[in-house]
């Protein structure tokens, strides 16, 4: 074989951006090796899209409304977002739950058994347009929350330095990322190339630190509220896999379109009736 076609025989084939493995079936089909893909569900609950699945994943980003302006308020906020909390924690190893700090500081004494309270980070921006007199709010919270002993990686935010003091093990001990997480709203020509038209979407750079701090390549992260689908972008980026859900059709769509996704996932077939649940015909009527 001649040196050319010894080349292209070796080239890797071209892909679309079409999901290689179904939710959740063939999730536990796909090879270990298997690393940056995503898959968006079709539009659902997120008690549905964790009910659904079969392997335990990562970690799991929560994005809910914030029960605060855009998104409106439930009067059963607080008992939804446990049972939503109870629910993650039987699928997934951390959690990051985001919130106003007003809203969500109730929750660390609400925690699901056997989950702890890792840290309470805070993304800082200096650019919100609010028009509220008065304090103008610059902060965000997330909850970190996972399964005791869980392990983390501040290892992937050394630099080129501590990485060589690690390799010579010289490297007095493992500093961590800030827990402040310090980028801009996506906002005017703020993040021009990241914005998609959702009201509350998140940089990239609030994101990526969660995946790095609780993550390695070939890891799985779920998001069932994924909006605009940073998670998903997020994960690309770093080799790792994620499954993406919303409720919401419109914002669904977006996502596909923001990553590429052409083809969804068939719908689950619904069980059939067993004899005794199918409507019996009305007497003196043939069926």
């Amino acid at each position: 074989m001649s040196a050319a076609r010894r080349r292209k025989a070796a080239a890797p084939v071209a892909r679309d951006h079409v999901q290689t493995h179904l939710y959740p079936e063939e999730l536990k089909l796909a090879p270990a090796t298997s690393q940056g893909e995503v898959t968006i569900l079709p539009p659902q609950d997120v008690f549905a899209t964790l009910s659904g699945v079969t392997e335990p994943v990562t970690t799991t980003i929560l994005d809910p409304w914030y029960n605060k302006g855009f998104g409106g308020i439930r009067p059963d906020y607080f008992p939804w977002l446990y049972r939503v909390l109870d629910a993650t924690a039987q699928v997934s190893q951390h959690i990051f739950l985001w919130g106003f700090p007003e809203i969500i500081y109730p929750v660390p004494d609400h925690l699901p058994r056997g989950f702890a309270l890792i840290a309470w980070l805070t993304w800082y921006y200096k650019n919100c347009p609010s028009v509220i007199r008065g304090w103008r709010s610059a902060q965000l919270a997330c909850l970190h929350i996972a399964r005791s002993g869980t392990k983390l990686y501040p290892e992937h935010f050394l630099n080129e330095a501590q990485l060589e003091l690690q390799r010579q093990h010289k490297l007095r001990y493992m500093p961590g990322p800030p827990s402040v997480i310090e980028t801009s709203l996506l906002v005017g020509f703020v993040g021009r190339n990241e914005q998609t038209g959702h009201p509350s979407q998140k940089p990239i750079k609030s994101i990526e630190p969660l995946v790095l701090m609780t993550t390695k390549p070939g890891d799985t992260v779920l998001d069932p509220m994924c909006g605009s689908g940073t998670t998903g972008v997020v994960c690309r980026s770093l080799d790792r896999n994620a499954i993406l859900s919303d409720e919401s059709e419109q914002y669904t769509r977006l996502a596909e379109t923001r990553l590429g996704i052409t083809r969804r996932p068939p719908a689950p077939a619904p069980e059939p009736l067993l004899v005794a649940d199918r409507p019996r015909p009305a007497r003196g009527r043939k069926p």
